[in-house]
């Protein structure tokens, strides 16, 4: 959430902010909303201080025996309380479209973020690899014959409907070995702590991480409330909400396997085969909790993390910096990695990882203690990885022109010793 002391001190500097996302100026609006909140909240006082006076007065004038004064005091005071009444409903209602209007706005773009309008403004950063010169044409994953007995769309589809998948045999042990490789390697070489989190939160953490209210339609909620996380950012985050922190605690940093959820409301039409986009996926999550004059230095520790398990799986990738127009709504900045996909002949995002300043703790009311005030801290997450996702591109990188698959030596030691997936898709 923005902070309106920034808007009502440099309005122009927030509407240019703005506009560099594509948006149109919103201070004006803000302001007089803001205004009105804040005229109410001072009538509602001054209505009370006479009220006080008032009632001081009442019981002078019944001491006195002026029995008219003290009914035109007495009709004051009642006035005056209905009044104040009123105000503070007043004051109160425009308090939450003043949160409401704040919360629905995204996070200003930092100033090294280059302006573009979608992702044909995104800057590459670095390569890391060399896609492999194939002698065959290589296939998407779900063709490939070492992963097709593994993957099962048709009875997941039978199931739950378009969007999900059954994981069967080797191929669901290879996503397994996926998932704790990338744990053991944050947590033993990276120094993240391990958590385990809820999927089920209450309204107010979707809140935190801003997917509520104007991503409602991305996520999914149950019938009693609570919500499915669309990532652990979202419980690993609020972890701190409502705390003021010691400042020795800083930075904290966590990460979390989890299955995630999401509508994906807004990809009608768009890798609807295999299992790129799924409605069900599980996804290592990094976050960091940290001062907010340390967000860009943990921003780019947190990048390299991720980095980390695409090199240590021999996968080409590159990492770009998005544009204005194509980062998320709480993001300051933000790097993508985006993995070599032989089957697709391009890279395909596999890893967001962003820096969002003290713009979800002041959602979240998340502080650290300072020898003057408490400040908001800052927020980063990223994914490190998406277990699924990647499971896909160690799949195409690994294919064999006979159909089977040699895997990444890091995984070996989570299979067994085990180093191919065969052509009818056992681990041998």
């Amino acid at each position: 959430m923005h902070d309106i002391k920034f808007i009502r001190d440099t309005p122009d500097a927030f509407d240019a902010a703005l506009a560099r996302r594509g948006l149109a100026a919103q201070s004006q609006d803000i302001l007089a909303l803001d205004n009105a909140r804040r005229g109410a909240i001072l009538a509602a006082e001054t209505a009370q201080a006479a009220a006080n006076l008032a009632a001081k007065d009442v019981g002078s004038a019944k001491a006195r025996g002026d029995t008219a004064e003290f009914d035109r005091l007495r009709a004051q005071v009642a006035q005056s309380k209905a009044e104040i009444a009123a105000k503070t409903e007043e004051a109160a209602q425009k308090d939450a479209e003043l949160r409401d209007m704040l919360m629905r706005i995204p996070n200003l773009p930092l100033e090294e973020v280059p302006f573009g309008a979608d992702e044909a403004g995104n800057v590459e950063l670095r390569k890391w690899g060399s896609p492999r010169a194939f002698d065959f044409q290589p296939l998407e994953h779900f063709d490939i014959p070492a992963a097709k007995a593994g993957l099962d769309f048709e009875c997941a589809s039978k199931l739950s409907g378009t969007r999900f998948v059954i994981l069967r045999g080797a191929i669901a042990r290879v996503h397994r070995a996926l998932g704790q490789f990338m744990l053991d390697l944050h947590v033993t070489q990276h120094e993240l702590q391990e958590t385990w989190t809820p999927v089920l939160v209450k309204e107010e953490a979707m809140y935190g991480t801003n997917q509520l209210p104007k991503f409602a339609e991305d996520s999914y909620q149950t019938t009693n409330g609570w919500w499915l996380i669309p990532t652990s950012e979202v419980t690993l985050t609020n972890t701190v909400a409502n705390e003021v922190l010691e400042a020795s605690a800083l930075p904290l940093r966590l990460t979390a396997l989890s299955q995630c959820f999401r509508s994906e409301a807004g990809s009608a039409g768009r890798d609807t085969t295999g299992m790129l986009r799924q409605h069900q996926f599980e996804k290592v999550e990094m976050v960091t909790i940290c001062a907010a004059d340390q967000a860009l230095a943990e921003h780019d520790r947190m990048t390299a993390c991720a980095q980390a398990v695409l090199e240590a799986l021999e996968i080409p990738y590159r990492t770009v910096v998005l544009c204005t127009g194509d980062m998320g709504f709480g993001a300051q900045k933000t790097h993508d990695l985006e993995a070599w996909l032989p089957g697709q002949n391009k890279y395909r995002e596999i890893s967001s990882v962003s820096t969002c300043g003290t713009f979800q703790a002041r959602r979240m009311n998340a502080r650290v203690k300072t020898p003057a005030k408490p400040e908001f801290v800052a927020t980063l997450n990223g994914s490190g990885l998406a277990v699924g996702r990647c499971l896909i591109a160690v799949l195409e990188n690994g294919q064999q022109a006979d159909g089977s698959v040699d895997l990444p030596a890091a995984l070996h030691p989570y299979l067994g010793g085990k180093t191919r997936l065969s052509v009818d898709g056992q681990l041998i």
